[in-house]
């Protein structure tokens, strides 16, 4: 055997550009999702968007990036380092001065980065209802439905990069716009077929006992320490608040609220005596009252409670607040929003109050994944395939195929005259349910055999039945 030098010089860079290659990956909290997870997802939007169109509300799209401007200051410090920030085009440290020192991100950060990604809907929202004041109908009615993003730690249920389904309407106080929102959440998990419950409270409530613990100046620290209360417990809940400042005495005092037992109107009891004289406890209680009796009088059917310990870390809360739970599945909320008075005014639009509320599409998908809860059919599957045994078959079978789609039924054709074999797997692969095929045969008696997989049946049908065959 003899070496051939010339070849090997050829071979040798073409090994090394192997090794060298790249292994497709992608981001940490990311995911690529696959035709049959897309089906499922649209399925998912679609119940909603469904359910937000009955109600009357209309679809809006904002940018992935916002400027930090829009973004910082609106979710608090730990929601601002959550925060992906997006590096100024070119030479992006022009102009920072080093002056020897250690670069530290927080101090260039500004310098290098003028715009993020999205954090929530909620932020961008307010800006585009004072941008565009001018050109929206007040009390606006919007539904968006887009990615978010935040620099999380990636676990079960929470990642990265997802979607939210937001419902909000701005320019109206009255909490009848509340109520409408818990109509939304019972007709979205209906029609999902989730068990949940729906938590309340409102900010106004925890503002007053803020006060009643002597320290109204703490809200900030108290509603985000409670805010974790499920996560990590009443204990390092506990050490928290004390690390914030709060002496002992009050978070003596703020015990019994947190684990008030009774129902909505045994607690408003409680609440009031302890709220007399407290003006904003007296008015949240007042608004979870008119709240609870608009949703008595509405007969909704989803299970709902008030519940003293939620918080709704986001700073920008200032009423009601709402968390749905899957009552099924061990998880954090699958949906969650609330009243926002003062957002519009930070862009320069006083006296717009708003509420939403956001459904977490990419938990509500592993609460029915977990479940077994997706439907079996989705109009997003192709429903028929025509198999391919020849150009003059091809051409028998093509007009049969346009008259099925022309009347709302996903079929297709295998491109290829490919082994029977060969055809039938894809087709099961795909999980088609029905499998149109014509031979020489058929073409002759102008009929079609169909094939129904799931029973695993045949039958031989009239060419200009088959319309009538694939509809029944």
């Amino acid at each position: 055997m003899t070496f051939d030098f010339g070849l090997f010089c050829i071979f040798v860079p073409l090994l090394k550009d192997f090794k060298m290659a790249q292994k497709p990956s992608i981001p940490k909290g990311t995911r690529d999702f696959l035709p049959e997870v897309m089906v499922r997802r649209n399925y998912i939007f679609d119940t909603i968007k469904t359910v937000f169109k009955r109600f009357g509300f209309q679809p809006i799209e904002t940018p992935s990036m916002e400027n930090l401007s829009t973004l910082l200051g609106k979710y608090g410090e730990e929601g601002d380092k959550l925060l992906f920030r997006i590096l100024n085009s070119g030479d992006f440290l022009s102009g920072v001065e080093q002056n020897g020192e250690t670069l530290q991100s927080e101090k260039i950060a500004g310098k290098i980065c003028e715009k993020g990604l999205r954090y929530d809907l909620t932020v961008p929202f307010a800006r585009f209802v004072v941008q565009y004041r001018d050109q929206i109908s007040f009390p606006f009615r919007r539904y968006q439905i887009q990615p978010v993003w935040r620099a999380d730690r990636p676990q079960k249920g929470r990642y990265r990069e997802f979607y939210q389904c937001d419902v909000d309407i701005v320019g109206s106080n009255s909490l009848l716009n509340e109520a409408e929102l818990v109509q939304i959440v019972d007709e979205v998990f209906k029609a999902l077929k989730i068990n949940v419950v729906l938590k309340i409270n409102n900010r106004k409530v925890l503002a007053g006992i803020a006060e009643y613990i002597g320290k109204p100046d703490a809200l900030v620290d108290i509603t985000v320490a409670i805010d974790k209360l499920d996560k990590i417990g009443i204990e390092a809940v506990n050490a928290e608040l004390a690390q914030k400042g709060l002496d002992e005495n009050a978070i003596e005092k703020l015990q019994p609220i947190l684990f008030m037992k009774g129902d909505a109107r045994e607690k408003f009891a409680q609440l009031k005596s302890l709220m007399a004289g407290i003006e904003v406890g007296e008015k949240g209680i007042e608004e979870l009252e008119t709240l609870f009796n608009y949703i008595d009088d509405m007969n909704v059917g989803i299970e709902y409670e008030l519940d003293l310990t939620l918080a709704r870390g986001l700073n920008y809360y200032t009423g009601a607040i709402f968390e749905v739970k899957a009552k099924d599945v061990s998880m954090g909320s699958i949906s969650g929003g609330g009243r926002y008075d003062n957002l519009t005014g930070i862009f320069g639009l006083q006296g717009v109050s708003g509420v939403g509320i956001s459904f977490g599409a990419d938990r509500i998908y592993d609460v029915l994944t977990e479940l077994n809860l997706f439907p079996e059919k989705n109009g997003d599957i192709t429903e028929v395939i025509f198999l391919n045994f020849g150009s003059k078959e091809e051409r028998y079978c093509l007009p049969y195929l346009q008259q099925l789609r022309r009347n709302g039924i996903n079929a297709e054709i295998y491109p290829d005259s490919a082994k029977i074999q060969k055809q039938m797997k894809y087709a099961d692969q795909r999980g088609i349910p029905v499998v149109v095929m014509a031979g020489e045969d058929e073409m002759n008696n102008k009929t079609f055999t169909v094939k129904f997989m799931k029973e695993g049946r045949q039958e031989n049908v009239a060419a200009d039945s088959l319309l009538d065959i694939i509809r029944n």
